[in-house]
């Protein structure tokens, strides 16, 4: 029973090691969830979060009244819904953060957005050692020359990263938590060479 311990802590310190621990879940609203009833502020919400890459952002609602829309900021600040980045219809969406920026989100419902029900995520790159300022105005450009993920205009982007990527890493941890299994196994005698 002793060794089941001993593996299980060394694959948990293999999965820390090779960052595949999972993010922070953020529901949006928190208790009030994705809504136009209470007058849920969602600038308020999100300025007393602290997003980072690897989170989750969870939008639940009634799918009967609402949906969930990723746009550019020009469209977030107009509550353009002519031609969203993605379209999240399901009541329960989950959305994980995977870069540096401005993730911008609306209810695409008439009169929805501009009652309030949009939110700016803000992931702040924390390896930067500057306070995040306030930025300009973006100028405008056409949705369809934009990846899914808008950064801020003034906010540079994400340095190069010297790290391996996600599937190389994975890949190492996998094979590292493999490696402590057989090890295990050799110990139990449940191993044959």
């Amino acid at each position: 029973m002793e060794l089941v311990g001993v593996v299980a802590m060394l694959m948990a310190a293999v999965s820390m090691e090779f960052g595949l621990s999972q993010g922070a879940i953020h529901r949006v609203g928190d208790s009030a969830g994705w809504t136009t009833i209470g007058n849920v502020d969602y600038k308020l919400w999100a300025s007393s979060k602290n997003f980072q890459i690897g989170d989750t952002i969870l939008f639940e609602y009634n799918p009967q009244f609402h949906n969930v829309m990723r746009v550019t900021h020009p469209m977030y600040r107009n509550c353009n819904t002519s031609n969203p980045l993605s379209t999240f219809t399901t009541g329960n969406d989950s959305i994980t953060l995977t870069n540096h920026g401005h993730h911008f989100f609306f209810c695409g419902v008439p009169g929805h957005c501009q009652a309030g029900q949009k939110v700016d995520i803000h992931v702040i790159n924390l390896s930067t050692s500057s306070p995040p300022t306030s930025s300009p105005e973006p100028p405008s450009t056409s949705a369809s020359s934009l990846s899914p993920t808008v950064p801020a205009s003034g906010v540079p982007g994400p340095s190069p990263n010297l790290a391996p990527s996600l599937p190389t890493a994975a890949a190492s941890a996998v094979a590292a938590m493999a490696a402590v299994s057989v090890v295990a196994a050799i110990l139990v005698g449940d191993f044959a060479f």
